[in-house]
């Protein structure tokens, strides 16, 4: 017996020192999946995708990360991990295989390792010397396979500003971090850091699918919270399979798919003060389509969903097909939808629009979708498509774009592709949030500069 005690306090010692070694799971969104929930510095929150409004002959791409952000988080304020591999995809032929990647790896410098402070005095530049805990970042592309295609580098070592500690350490927040929006080869610009949390939502939507009255201001539950966000400014016809630039909407060459992942090494060694990461990158979080995943695909595979690529989506067809929103509007307010099977959400979701961001061989598979043939709206309409405005969702997705009102309403069936309920209460139902709680930026990177730690 106190043999086997003694083996098992060894074996107890080793675990301690060694760590565990893991196969990480996957998810994404806002804490919508039960692994990524505990993992959010590989969260992808959100994505973005559309013709950029001050530069039409570009597309702006946006993929945001670790979602809820506290401004006040210090001493250990939010940053990008290391040990993550965060990557923006584009399928630009409709076969649900990416054709581009762009990769993002960060690394962390500590300049002093003697204090507890981020910064040890005022930050008023990129290089000052009073910031103790800085980013910085490469940028690769990769055409083909993004594990086995051709790489080229982009940039390296690239600043991420600072986080917006308090109005003492950044007396003027916004000429730090814009210095840190880059210029790189191929007439491209690139930011990553962080944000305002741009997506409006009244998460009270999870109390039993509480949607309020259309005239109901509901607050913002995301108001004064930030995200890490990364975002490209790419010259259109770098995206296309043409290598051009479409003029019409009907090109093959003008429909683009877009979504955005977060990796991690599929062996994690931790010891005392240390981690190290080993083997192959395995997805950890996956994001194209926004809510797909938060309210059509059920609790028990939201992790596997998260951890296949868009060709392997045939396993999401019969939740889009059949889903459960639906039956909950009409369970706990009588609203009626369409029946099953839902063809017009494997259209909307899987598919693309006929005539408008569907390529022309799609295999149905969950991504945003985008016509760069359509040039920007003079007047974006939150709604988006079903606000007459084709340049916004799901006709890609803009910062400002009400994707919560728009997918509760395509879900009850509100649109031409179902025009017996695209009437009355189904056309009206909202989460009674309005808008963002601070206004979007005009230029890139487009999302408001974060809120401080220390107003």
């Amino acid at each position: 017996m106190a043999q086997r005690l003694r083996l098992a306090s060894w074996a107890f010692i080793v675990i301690l020192v060694v760590g565990v070694i893991s196969l990480p799971g996957s998810a994404s969104s806002h804490r919508e999946a039960p692994l990524i929930s505990q993992d959010p510095l590989a969260d992808n929150t959100d994505v973005y995708a559309f013709v950029s409004p001050t530069s039409p002959d570009k597309v702006t791409l946006i993929s945001n990360f670790i979602p809820l952000q506290l401004p006040a988080s210090g001493p250990n304020f939010w940053k990008f991990d290391d040990n993550v591999l965060y990557e923006i995809m584009i399928d630009n032929d409709g076969d649900a295989f990416e054709d581009i990647t762009f990769q993002f790896r960060f690394r962390t410098s500590v300049r002093n390792q003697a204090t507890f402070l981020y910064n040890i005095g005022q930050i008023t530049s990129l290089d000052d010397t009073d910031w103790n805990i800085r980013q910085f970042y490469d940028v690769i592309r990769v055409d083909g396979p993004r594990r086995t295609g051709r790489r080229q580098v982009l940039a390296r070592n690239v600043p991420s500003p600072p986080v917006n500690v308090g109005s003492r350490s950044l007396p003027d927040y916004d000429s730090v971090a814009n210095a840190a929006i880059q210029t790189i080869p191929g007439g491209m610009k690139v930011f990553a850091g962080q944000r305002d949390e741009g997506f409006y939502v009244n998460l009270g939507v999870f109390d039993l699918l509480g949607v309020p009255p259309a005239d109901n201001n509901t607050p913002d539950s995301t108001a004064g919270l930030n995200v890490h966000s990364i975002a490209l400014e790419v010259p259109i016809e770098k995206l296309t399979a043409s290598g051009r630039r479409p003029t019409s909407t009907t090109d093959a060459a003008a429909v683009i798919g877009v979504w955005s992942t977060a990796s991690r090494q599929s062996v994690t060694v931790r010891s005392p003060g240390k981690q190290q990461d080993f083997l192959q990158f395995v997805q950890v979080s996956r994001l194209g389509q926004p809510l797909v995943n938060e309210v059509v695909i059920p609790l028990g595979v939201k992790n596997t969903f998260n951890a296949i690529p868009p060709s392997r989506d045939s396993a999401a067809l019969p939740f889009v097909l059949d889903p459960e929103v639906p039956k909950l509007l009409n369970a706990l307010f009588g609203i009626n939808s369409p029946p099953a099977p839902r063809n017009d959400l494997v259209t909307i979701f899987l598919k693309g629009i006929p005539g408008l961001n569907q390529p022309k061989k799609v295999k149905a598979s969950e991504m945003l979708r985008l016509n760069v043939a359509i040039p920007p709206s003079a007047s974006p309409n939150p709604l988006g498509v079903l606000g007459g405005d084709l340049a916004g969702f799901p006709n890609g997705r803009r910062v400002g774009d009400d994707v919560t009102d728009a997918a509760l309403r395509v879900l009850a069936g509100a649109t031409p592709l179902t025009p017996d309920f695209n009437t009355g209460i189904n056309a009206q139902l909202t989460d009674g949030v309005n808008g963002n709680d601070v206004p979007y930026l005009t230029t890139f990177p487009y999302l408001a500069s974060p809120q401080s730690g220390n107003p």
